[in-house]
């Protein structure tokens, strides 16, 4: 892999993959805000600012290496936002919300991602550098829907297990916090075990429907 390849990779995977982990969190903190903790604010985690939402293993390492060496498991994540439940005005119900903040997030770009594309198909289809454009467009959304999809899947500390929480008894979701390990083991048997790959289905169908939806609108 020549210098221009690896170049080429990492502007077209790399890029849109921080991007969109920045923004995810971003609105974590954002929401929390909004319900009435501004920890993340006043950390200076409310912004995005790539500096401060890396991960150095989480979110350069594991990501890169992954695109580099055309792994079939690629994966990462970024430091996760502060938020302090004590100072939510609700926060059984507000948790919910600044939990599904993220993965929504993900789903908004992958629109506007969507939108982009068949925009940029209409006005420079015919352009020499339309496939670039088309290659960059296409890897932002479906980093964007993987991103959401995955952290909906509703395990402990994925957005997803919070989102459950917020239907579970009280009681049920002690339990959970006791064993969050196991949790976290599971989590992790499903992506070394290349589980996820399943996600590659609800991700396909999402990406084709959005596009159908934004030809029918732009057109």
């Amino acid at each position: 892999m020549d210098l221009l390849e690896i170049a080429t990779r990492l502007v077209t995977f790399f890029v849109p993959f921080l991007f969109s982990l920045c923004f995810h969190e971003f609105a974590h903190g954002f929401v929390a805000k909004m319900r009435g903790d501004n920890t993340a604010e006043r950390m200076g985690r409310l912004t995005m600012n790539p500096v401060a939402h890396i991960d150095p293993i989480g979110t350069l390492l594991f990501p890169i290496l992954s695109i580099l060496l055309h792994s079939p498991i690629s994966f990462g994540w970024a430091r996760p936002v502060p938020v302090d439940s004590r100072n939510l005005r609700n926060p059984r119900t507000d948790m919910f919300w600044v939990a599904l903040a993220g993965p929504a997030s993900n789903i908004l770009l992958a629109f506007v991602g969507s939108f982009l594309l068949v925009g940029a198909a209409v006005f420079f289809g015919h352009a020499a550098y339309f496939s670039g454009i088309k290659q960059l467009l296409q890897s932002f959304i479906l980093v964007n829907l993987f991103l959401a999809f995955f952290n909906l899947i509703p395990i402990n500390p994925l957005d997803g297990g919070k989102v459950l929480a917020r239907f579970l008894s009280p009681a049920l979701n002690y339990k959970i916090e006791q064993n969050q390990q196991i949790a976290s083991l599971l989590l992790m048997v499903l992506i070394f075990s290349g589980l996820l790959r399943f996600l590659a289905i609800p991700v396909e169908l999402t990406f084709n429907w959005m596009l159908h939806l934004a030809s029918g609108l732009v057109a």
